[in-house]
């Protein structure tokens, strides 16, 4: 038998490693339905699209998974699980025996069903192959309109406005980064994209696509406009139909303990698709994030190697735009209390947020010290006075308990 790993992204390759780190020389199985071998998602929105293509897009060389007995079955797709057999099918039929499973699956791009989805020239962007395709649209474009203005449509507006493309982002909440940050901050990027010349439509909902074979305007209520090109960023949905058929809890993600362990025996679940108990928030919740899943991955291969690991991290997140680099630690919605350190208008400065006085979150842009700091300081009660002061060091402010 050996370790299997269903789902070849950022928590599968993590998971590999670690494992061999651990100390295990059992065999492992990766198993992936895309062609590809374990790469960073993040980039393929920021430096690949860009054209700034670079071995840092894999997170190993291909030699080190034959090297470390880890068999890579790429472009096959897993069926089915049998918790109680131990086993896992891929399709063809073929039967897999696994001593432990790891799912780590991820997501998949929620899809726009309206009229003339189906044109040609709408995209997506979630995978390597989605973003090889766009590139090559993008090369002959004129006119991209892109559809849902959270972080991953901008950092491809501005991708797309720094090539020489019209851009237009039409975004149907009131404000863009409605459902991530504050109002403050989904200003300042509304403002950044408007001052590069990008068109930001708020309140404006999609509501079909015109065009023959490809399409050639976003139709919102009465109005067209034009594009020869579209991407849609509404979303993800977590990849859990595999381990709901088979029985595993699920419930917004697969339901995992603080070991990152399932409902099932021996089976593990980690990074998009797995719903965990955070410690530190006091809650659970599910991250789309490659901290988070590389993070899980290591306590994973910690507990099936024998070890009793528990996952408590803060988490955090990036986003480049502009040559902008926007960094965050926690979650903004839950600060009653926020302060501004540094100057908007220079594009450097840094926004945190408390609770009762406890440091909860930050969002920093071209602040690393800031995000550094924040990232050891999250739940500690600061000094108000000063906080404001860019030049006075984050750690200098922590009230004595």
């Amino acid at each position: 038998m050996a370790i299997v790993i269903i789902g070849a992204g950022q928590a599968a390759g993590q998971a590999a490693a670690s494992l061999r780190q651990e100390g295990s020389d059992e065999e492992i199985i990766i198993i992936g339905d895309e062609s590809h071998i374990p790469y960073s998602r993040p980039l393929l929105s920021k430096e690949y699209l860009a054209g700034h293509e670079s071995a840092r897009l894999y997170l190993r060389a291909e030699k080190f998974y034959t090297e470390k007995n880890v068999t890579m079955r790429t472009s096959t797709r897993a069926e089915k699980i049998d918790t109680a057999a131990k086993t896992v099918t891929v399709e063809g039929g073929e039967v897999i025996e696994y001593s432990k499973l790891l799912i780590a699956t991820g997501s998949r791009a929620r899809i726009l069903n309206i009229k003339g989805s189906d044109l040609g020239g709408i995209y997506y962007l979630r995978t390597l192959d989605d973003v090889n395709r766009i590139k090559t649209a993008m090369a002959s474009g004129k006119n991209l309109v892109i559809v849902g203005g959270g972080y991953i449509g901008l950092e491809v507006a501005a991708v797309a406005k720094e090539s020489g493309m019209n851009v237009t982002v039409l975004e149907a909440a009131d404000r863009i980064l409605q459902r991530v940050t504050t109002p403050e901050m989904s200003a300042y990027y509304d403002e950044l994209h408007t001052s590069k010349g990008v068109n930001v439509l708020t309140d404006t909902g999609v509501s079909g696509f015109d065009g023959e074979d490809s399409v050639t305007h976003v139709c919102c209520g009465d109005e067209r406009i034009e594009a020869d090109m579209v991407i849609v960023g509404i979303g993800i949905i977590a990849n859990t139909e595999l381990a709901s058929e088979a029985g595993i809890e699920c419930d917004n993600g697969i339901v995992v303990d603080e070991r990152c362990r399932t409902s099932a025996e021996d089976v593990y679940a980690a990074g998009d698709c797995a719903n965990h108990p955070n410690p530190i928030l006091g809650r659970r919740l599910r991250l789309e994030s490659v901290p988070n899943a590389a993070d899980q991955a290591r306590v994973v291969a910690a507990n099936m190697m024998g070890k009793d690991k528990t996952y408590a991290a803060v988490p955090w997140f990036w986003s480049d735009q502009y040559g902008l680099k926007l960094q965050m630690v926690g979650f903004s919605a839950d600060g009653d209390t926020q302060v501004v350190r540094g100057d908007k208008s220079a594009n450097k400065f840094s926004v945190l947020y408390l609770k009762d006085g406890a440091l909860v979150a930050v969002d920093a842009v071209n602040c690393p010290g800031d995000f550094m700091a924040a990232k050891q300081l999250y739940g500690k009660k600061l000094n108000l006075d000063g906080l404001s002061d860019a030049d006075t060091p984050l750690k200098d402010l922590v009230l004595s308990e």
